[in-house]
């Protein structure tokens, strides 16, 4: 690997640490990157998931003060991420990429839109909250099955489902969203290196620069109103749709 193509991955995984801080869907500057590197698709796909994992620690820590708020999600969600992410991994490695991208476009732009409508659609919900919990429990397998496959765009996912479980706090919602996320990345990481899908090289560069991004990310993100980082997820949201439908159908 050359000194440019180091330096271009750290980059990227700085720009796409930070991302995936706020709202997800940094793998959407990762992979094509490790496209254009020469990375053949499922290896880059497992190289991105690697060298992005490590850096999530980074976002753990910057929203450490919301931890104690979420402790009772986490024991509703750990166990349906864990056998999400054991399927979705064990797909990836059985399927093509081709077949599945095809509905990533669709997924992030409906999830994007549930984002953005949950403040208007909560107000009118008449459903009891215990029926909502269940919807984004139910939800999450789903979800983390499709986080370990390919991943880009799962924060808007969760964010769409804990909104409509009742949660209202912006930062406690991306505190959940970063600690599961994490879990699901390091599940499918540890089955991807176990089967030798890791270029180390690339990842180790994307780790060098998602521990920083995620790191400023997460922490910079906090002293933003929740308005605004609301707007900055939904913005993030169309833009990834945007994106993934031109590198379909354009």
């Amino acid at each position: 690997m050359t000194l440019f193509e180091f330096l271009t991955l750290a980059a990227v995984g700085c720009t796409s640490g930070a991302i995936n801080a706020v709202a997800g869907g940094g793998t959407l500057l990762t992979f094509p990157v490790l496209l254009m590197c020469g990375t053949p698709p499922v290896l880059a796909n497992a190289t991105s998931t690697v060298g992005l994992v490590i850096g999530t620690a980074g976002s753990i820590v910057g929203f450490r003060g919301h931890l104690k708020a979420i402790r009772s999600k986490l024991v509703q969600f750990v166990p349906i991420c864990l056998v999400g992410a054991a399927i979705g991994s064990w797909l990836l490695t059985r399927t093509s990429d081709d077949q599945f991208s095809k509905l990533i476009p669709f997924l992030v732009l409906f999830a994007t839109v549930l984002f953005f409508l949950q403040g208007f659609l909560r107000k009118s919900a008449t459903a009891a909250k215990s029926q909502a919990l269940w919807f984004s429990l139910a939800l999450q397998l789903p979800v983390a099955i499709y986080g370990a496959f390919f991943g880009a765009g799962i924060g808007i996912l969760m964010l769409a489902s804990f909104g409509f479980m009742g949660m209202t706090n912006i930062h406690e919602m991306n505190a959940l969203k970063n600690l599961l996320g994490s879990l699901i990345n390091i599940i499918a990481a540890v089955w991807f290196i176990v089967v030798g899908l890791v270029n180390w090289p690339q990842a180790l560069a994307l780790t060098a620069g998602a521990l920083i991004g995620y790191y400023f990310g997460a922490h910079y993100s906090q002293r933003i109103s929740p308005q605004k980082v609301r707007h900055v997820i939904t913005a993030i949201g169309f833009i990834i749709s945007a994106v993934m439908f031109w590198k379909q159908f354009g």
